[in-house]
């Protein structure tokens, strides 16, 4: 996945404002920042050499996610065509750039804590569509801060892992509250990411929510002891953005974990079939799948000799939702 041409180029164009030097110098402090802090509540940025530092390094990946999870909640719901959104903590507007691949919404509000972040993200969207060239952006605290009112889509990545846990729950409810159709949650694909939205799915089904993805039922997560629930996107890396993550492969793999959650006029049941958990394992004349299931997690050997099995056990990646006869 690549980032839209006229985002790159914005991006570049921000970044070239710092200088190579401060602006490594920034993204390694904010990986680490991000890495050692997160759920505390503590402020991880705030100056404008960050913000371009953040967009340059975190973006692309934060972009691909939400392309990835909006696309699979489409799937689920492909009645559902937002005509707004509402972004919280929005960073640099990378979930409204998604939106925008994906949905295609008229109208984009953008709350989000940090001066720097909401300069860089304005400035970026210029270069985008009317919706987000005349996108609003607000600044607000999840935790503290009403919401400016309320979206078809409301989406908060990379958000309540953030949080301090105490705060969670309050912010979830907000945000459910704040979604007219679809709420969606995106976290990293980490115990701890996936943690923060197995608590959020728990809240927000005792709320009346409808799972659209990636569970395929609104029964209890079957993930039992150590393992979680997580999916992969593939990043094309510019020259710029392997400069600052010191490597020379020409993508990176992002890992993330991530809820869709309607309301019952948008998902009138659940969504069923089963959702592919890890890389299909290819042997020869068997492939081996991992599926979340209603009856729990399931490894399911398909074998050649059962053609139509076959041909669709072959063609599936991981976070494939898998139904009769696709």
């Amino acid at each position: 996945m690549e980032l839209p041409t006229p985002l790159r180029a914005a991006i570049e164009e921000l970044a070239a404002e710092t200088g190579a030097s401060r602006l490594l110098q920034d993204a390694q402090a904010l990986s680490r920042r991000y890495r050692e802090e997160s759920g505390k509540g503590n402020r991880l940025l705030t100056g404008d050499a960050e913000a371009a530092a953040y967009a340059a390094s975190r973006m692309p990946a934060t972009f691909g996610a939400l392309v990835a999870a909006m696309r699979y909640a489409a799937e689920t719901v492909p009645d559902f065509h937002p005509s707004s959104l509402l972004d919280v903590g929005a960073g640099t507007g990378a979930a409204a750039w998604a939106a925008e691949a994906v949905f295609h919404p008229e109208t984009v509000l953008c709350l989000e804590r940090e001066p720097a972040m909401r300069r860089a993200g304005r400035r970026l969207m210029q270069a985008g569509g009317p919706a987000l060239q005349s996108a609003r952006w607000t600044a607000g605290d999840l935790t503290a801060d009403a919401l400016p009112g309320r979206a078809d889509l409301v989406s908060a990545a990379y958000v309540l892992n953030e949080l301090a846990a105490a705060d969670r729950s309050g912010a979830v409810e907000r945000l459910w509250n704040a979604a007219r159709g679809v709420l969606l949650l995106v976290e990293p694909g980490t115990p701890a990411g996936f943690a923060v939205l197995r608590a959020a799915r728990e809240q927000l089904l005792q709320s009346g929510a409808r799972l659209a993805a990636p569970c395929p039922h609104g029964g209890p997560c079957p993930m039992e002891g150590a393992d979680w629930c997580h999916f992969t996107c593939r990043v094309a890396r510019s020259r710029l953005h392997r400069y600052l993550k010191g490597g020379d492969a020409p993508y990176e793999d992002e890992k993330f974990t991530y809820l869709a959650l309607c309301r019952p006029e948008v998902l009138a049941a659940e969504p069923g079939g089963e959702r592919v958990l890890r890389h299909p394992q290819v042997e020869k004349g068997r492939i081996t799948l991992t599926l979340c299931t209603r009856e729990g997690v399931e490894k399911r050997a398909v074998l050649k000799r059962n053609a139509v099995s076959f041909r669709q056990a072959r063609g599936a990646s991981c976070g494939d939702r898998l139904t009769p006869g696709n």
